[in-house]
């Protein structure tokens, strides 16, 4: 087969008689479909060719079979640099590598022994006879398989073993952790050649405080740290925190915003537990159960798919997943990569994203990843969690005796946007749908288990008719609910059911009252003076979610009866089901069906004192995705502080952006620390402690505001990015305010910078996922990444390969109705002032991840007000300058500090 490497405005063919010949796209673009060539990320390829997707070779599908449950980067350089191949930036070089990968990974095939290469051959035929185009190649390898099942190998949970179950475990102790203690594991946790930093032993003291007894209820024992870039946090928690968990036998939970930071928690741990099966044991990374495959769904994915071959070849892939994986989370150790080639949704679909599980009734509860995962967070010593998990945990399970009583929450700038997130009401077409669908079952003659809670809760009722009849009266009043199609009879003016009708009424308020009802994005309106019937509406819904609460509320209430009167007869798996149903039957009531009531209830009333509502209709791309009634805390950390912060004895708060610098005499930053993280709110205030940056900002960095570039023309925003990136030879960060902002700019530096030899990728544009953007960015040192704000938070960069960031304009606020009546609670313009110092602060801070880092940032706005540059370290100069001497700026200063590093290496080696 031929090879094609593309990069830049050029391809590389490496033909089957190996012959090496460049083309330009176009050239490529004209014969790339019928080649069916070896590749990389099939995908991505035809989108820069700008094809449709083609028939192809694709390395990487190769790879996820030879080497399950095992990442690598989707570029010819990653597949090299995972299997230890010769790295080369050269494009016949890359073209050339790829054979030698096919040939690498045939070879580990062929050495496979017993079960694992009898297993892996059965599926290998199965997809093979599925079209799989690797099928002929990997057979040869593998050998045929000596029989087969009737499912092809594919029915991989009977080769899983069961998790162990375990006697309850004491309460646990509350034996304190000491300043000197922790900073005694810290220096066990560091190697001996490692950098030697003041500010991480100072941190790891400091967050000690958090695991000391507290002295009242209500009153933890909080740390508020604010730790600049390069103070080395991470270790700096884990070491009291690993220290309290081994002398308590208890877990603490570290609390992130992003799986990336997740992910790196999770590699740091290694320095704690290096031996992996110790580690497994002691460390969990825990997601919400919609991340983890469900094995019933799998299974019932290969029954009704047998028999389509596309199906085959997918399940194939996933079923060598499952036998590789460490703990079934398919954000976690399932290529991201992967999940773009074969399509989310068919991925995702695997999952328990419904909240449908019939837990013990299950034929492979015994070897379920999600309780799994579950049983293993009881047992460790650190869970690596996220906010929104710890969130919902803590306000729907607030008796639950598992939940932890010590966290650290990290990124914690974000905790009151994460809060946001959890503690708000959206009455809305979505949600009701998928609430009926979660009670009576899917409309559609599509097969499956999803049939509702009476497939899944009948049995557990036993003998109790009340309950059984409860349980219909909750089916009867769920089916006025929408249903599949909802989208569409608004949009046509024809709706079926009372929250049809309302959201109807809904939809008509918002077009009528929102300034630009065609705009491609979400418009909104307030909730209030509304438009003839929407009243009636309101009261019709009132009463049907009045129907619905009152049976499911009965059917809970048997079963709590059930759980009382049969104690002595019930065995641990159908209490544990019991349970589980009580608890998802109670987290509907009181989280969605019960605040919708209120909030229709008292429609014609005034919003209630610390809360917003507004109606909106939800647009992406100028399409219609949901609409309805929205409800939010004006302040969200008041439930965050009283459903989690005061149950707990202790936490550690800390992000490298928690202070903002107003610039203010009076102000020491703090108050803006405590407002955005909920210790406010708290009995006794937090024990607060700053550490700064080791970094030399001022030396190591560039910071320029350019003065005559009209932000709102594209084209002149568009020749400064062109320019700026090309001063700097790549290794640009481009940050935008809008999508639409991204792609005008992408569109238009798109052909000059590939003419420069520099690689342009793209959030919104790419067949990539944000996660592989950046770790192919980070890889790549002359590449250049755009991106919103996914990027800007999620980019940990060290080195070369990010020295210059350039963001679009001022990143203020977006105006609508939620943040106004917080901008009004919350001191107006300094409100606003506030918000944007933190997101500049948040992107400068990607420059420097290391003390020999270097870079320059650029804001596109002449616009940016003074006492915004606060963000920026007291001792950094901000220089306004026009676009010309910006760009020779960023060009001289890149130039010295890459030159100072190459004599540095050079000094080191002599």
């Amino acid at each position: 087969m031929p090879v094609l490497v593309t990069s830049g405005d050029k391809s590389i063919w490496l033909t089957a008689d190996g012959e090496i010949a460049e083309e330009s796209l176009a050239e490529t673009q004209r014969k790339a479909s019928d080649a069916s060539p070896l590749l990389v990320h099939r995908l991505a390829t035809a989108r820069r060719l700008d094809l449709a997707p083609f028939t192809a070779f694709d390395i990487l599908e190769l790879f996820a079979f030879t080497f399950p449950a095992r990442q690598c980067l989707p570029t010819p350089r990653g597949i090299a640099r995972a299997l230890d191949l010769p790295v080369s930036d050269d494009l016949e070089e890359q073209a050339l590598s790829l054979f030698s990968a096919v040939n690498l990974m045939l070879e580990h095939l062929t050495k496979l022994r017993g079960k694992d290469r009898a297993t892996a051959a059965e599926i290998a035929m199965t997809m093979g006879r599925a079209g799989w185009n690797w099928g002929p190649s990997v057979l040869a390898a593998l050998g045929m398989p000596s029989e087969t099942t009737p499912l092809g190998g594919l029915d991989i949970w009977k080769k899983l073993e069961e998790w162990p179950d375990f006697a309850p475990d004491p309460p646990p102790d509350d034996e304190p952790v000491s300043e000197n203690e922790a900073r005694e594991r810290l220096k066990e946790l560091l190697h001996e050649q490692a950098e030697t930093r003041p500010q991480q032993a100072e941190f790891s003291a400091a967050a000690s405080g958090a695991f000391i007894p507290r002295d009242q209820e209500g009153a933890p024992n909080i740390v508020l740290a604010e730790a600049g870039t390069g103070t080395g946090k991470t270790l700096g928690y884990i070491a009291p925190a690993s220290l309290w968990a081994e002398k308590n036998g208890a877990a603490v939970w570290i609390s992130t915003y992003t799986k990336n930071l997740q992910r790196q928690i999770d590699d740091e741990l290694d320095k704690l537990y290096p031996d992996k099966g110790q580690k497994n044991v002691r460390a969990v990374v825990r997601k919400g159960r919609e991340n983890y495959l469900c094995l019933l769904n799998y299974e019932e994915a290969l029954q009704g798919g047998v028999a389509r071959a596309g199906e085959q070849i997918i399940l194939g892939i996933v079923a060598r997943w499952i036998l590789a994986t460490r703990d079934g989370d398919m954000g976690g150790d399932f290529p991201n990569w992967l999940m773009e080639l074969i399509g989310a949704g068919r991925i995702m679909r695997f999952a328990d994203r419904r909240g449908e599980c019939i837990y013990s009734a299950c034929p492979h509860y015994r070897k379920c990843f999600i309780e799994r995962s579950t049983r293993k967070a009881r047992k460790a010593d650190i869970v690596i969690a996220n906010h929104a998990l710890v969130m919902i945990n803590a306000a729907t399970r607030p008796d639950d005796p598992h939940l932890p009583k010590r966290y650290v929450f990290d990124e914690a700038h974000h905790l009151f946007d994460a809060a946001d997130s959890a503690f708000s009401a959206h009455l809305t077409g979505q949600e009701g749908s998928e609430l009926r669908r979660w009670i009576s079952g899917s409309d559609t003659a599509r097969k499956g288990r999803m049939r509702g809670l009476e497939k899944r809760i009948s049995d557990i009722l036993g003998e109790d008719e009340e309950g059984h009849d409860a349980l219909q009266q909750a089916i009867q009043a769920s089916r006025r609910l929408p249903h599949e199609g909802w989208l569409s009879r608004l949009g046509d003016g024809t709706p079926n059911g009372p929250m049809e009708d309302f959201l109807l009424h809904v939809r008509s308020q918002v077009m009528a009252r929102s300034g630009q009802p065609d705009s491609p994005y979400t418009i909104e309106c307030g909730a209030t003076e509304f438009v003839p019937g929407l009243d009636e509406a309101a009261h019709g819904l009132e009463n049907a979610l009045g129907d619905l609460s009152k049976p499911l509320t009965t059917v809970s209430k048997s079963l709590l009866n059930r759980l009382d009167e049969e104690a002595d007869e019930l065995d641990t798996a159908t209490r544990f089901r019991i349970e589980a149903a009580v608890q998802g039957l109670a987290r509907r009531v009181n989280t969605m069906i019960n605040p919708w009531q209120s909030m229709l209830k008292h429609l014609n009333e005034p919003t209630p004192e610390n809360f917003v509502d507004w109606f909106a209709i939800d647009r992406t791309g100028g399409r219609d995705m949901d609409l309805g009634y929205y409800r939010s805390w004006i302040d969200p950390t008041i439930p965050f502080a009283e459903t989690l912060l005061k149950q707990s004895h202790g936490a550690v708060i800390t992000s490298a952006t928690l202070k903002d610098n107003t610039g203010e005499e009076d102000d020491d930053g703090w108050q803006s620390a405590d407002f955005r993280t909920g210790t406010s709110h708290l009995v006794l205030p937090p024990r607060r402690t700053h550490l700064a940056s080791p970094f030399n900002f001022k030396d190591r960095t560039r910071v320029i505001v350019v003065t005559d570039v009209r932000r709102d023309h594209m084209r002149d925003v568009a020749s400064a990015y062109r320019e700026l990136f090309l001063a700097a030879g790549g290794g640009g960060l481009g940050l935008f305010t809008a999508i639409w902002r991204l792609r005008a700019v992408h569109e238009a530096i798109r052909t000059p910078l590939a003419n420069a030899g520099i690689e342009l990728f793209a959030q919104h544009q790419d067949a990539l996922d944000t996660s592989t953007l950046v770790d192919i960015f980070r890889e790549e040192e002359s590449s250049v990444l755009l991106g919103t704000d996914a990027v800007r938070d999620g980019v940990d960069v060290p080195g070369r390969s990010l020295r210059l960031i350039v963001f679009d304009r001022v990143p203020w606020p977006r105006p609508d109705i939620k943040h106004k009546a917080r901008k009004k609670a919350f001191g107006g313009s300094r409100y606003d002032d506030r918000l944007t110092r933190l997101k500049l602060k948040q992107a400068y801070g990607r420059l420097l991840r290391r003390e020999t880092d270097y870079g320059v940032f650029v804001m596109l706005d002449s616009m940016m007000p003074t006492r915004l540059t606060n963000a920026f370290p007291p001792d950094v100069e901000v220089l306004r300058l026009g676009l010309k001497d910006a760009i020779a700026l960023t060009r001289n200063f890149i130039a010295e500090k890459e030159n100072e590093s190459r004599k540095n290496k050079v000094d080191m080696t002599l």
